[in-house]
């Protein structure tokens, strides 16, 4: 999903979508947005039906952690990316503008829910290393009304912004909200990533190795997931002030431009299958 096209007249989508040789690039973004969340978004909400229904079919079943709840709302909005997908194809396709500017107002819902779901999990990461503590006292109730109060917010906020898209203003709103989120998630990745590089107390004897190796694969992790945000983050943020400072657009480097937030879209799947031991590649570590 990308905000490029609501960061301008509402001339210019067309423009860009319509235009070869970048309508090219459209096509092959949405016919691989759409082969590859598709798929791993109905994975996921499979796995989190069957937990559900475990968890009311026992006693002993484990509650929803905050993460997995994150992540289930999600790839929700990622399904209303991919609905978005397939408008945006059809609508190359079959030459109606119409139906991609439907397309499109769901691909910056899904941007934006995208970006502040990230915020949440990464502030979610930050409390349970750096401060347990108060990890641990939120919880229970107390924590999961806090938790689904903030998911609240994220959808209304999403409906917020994709209403904003039409305004004259909206380039410097999702400049605002693009540095908020570059901070808080550096800030809060970097944060897990010292802890983690830091001894911790009871790493000695015979559990040292074991608890060295758990802290290196959760700081690679970590590292991994801080590097495809800062991509992500960095890529928009440099799009939206160049066509601030700008009149024209290059459709050039919009079509480039989506690219660089796909790979963020796989991060909280990818890792909700990985915790769940369904990848094939990490069923042996997990």
């Amino acid at each position: 999903m990308t905000v490029n096209s609501s960061f301008s007249s509402n001339d210019s989508l067309p423009d860009c979508l319509f235009t070869r040789p970048t309508s090219f690039f459209f096509i092959t973004y949405y016919i691989t947005n759409i082969l590859l969340l598709l798929p791993l978004c109905i994975l996921v909400l499979y796995l989190g039906l069957q937990r559900w229904q475990q968890q009311h079919s026992t006693s002993t079943a484990a509650a929803m952690t905050h993460s997995d709840s994150f992540t289930y709302h999600m790839v929700t909005m990622e399904l209303v990316g991919v609905l978005g997908s397939i408008f945006g194809f059809c609508g190359v396709f079959v030459d109606r503008v119409h139906i991609s500017w439907l397309g499109h107002f769901l691909w910056i819902f899904t941007w934006y829910g995208e970006m502040f779901f990230h915020i949440l999990t990464c502030v979610e990461r930050y409390l349970a290393v750096v401060h347990p503590v108060t990890y641990l006292s939120l919880r229970g109730e107390r924590g999961i009304r806090i938790r689904n109060i903030s998911i609240g917010c994220v959808w209304l906020l999403c409906v917020g912004t994709t209403i904003c898209m039409t305004l004259k203003y909206s380039l410097v709103v999702a400049f605002c909200f693009l540095i908020l989120s570059l901070i808080i998630v550096s800030f809060c990745s970097l944060s897990v990533l010292c802890v983690l590089i830091r001894p911790g107390p009871g790493e000695q004897g015979g559990d040292r190795e074991r608890v060295d190796q758990s802290k290196r694969r959760a700081f690679y992790t970590i590292l991994a997931i801080l590097g495809v945000l800062l991509l992500r983050s960095s890529a928009n943020l440099a799009w939206t002030v160049v066509h601030m400072l700008r009149e024209s657009r290059d459709c050039s480097a919009t079509a480039a431009e989506i690219w660089f937030n796909l790979p963020s879209s796989l991060v909280l799947p990818l890792l909700f299958l990985h915790r769940a031991g369904t990848l094939a590649c990490c069923k042996n570590n997990s």
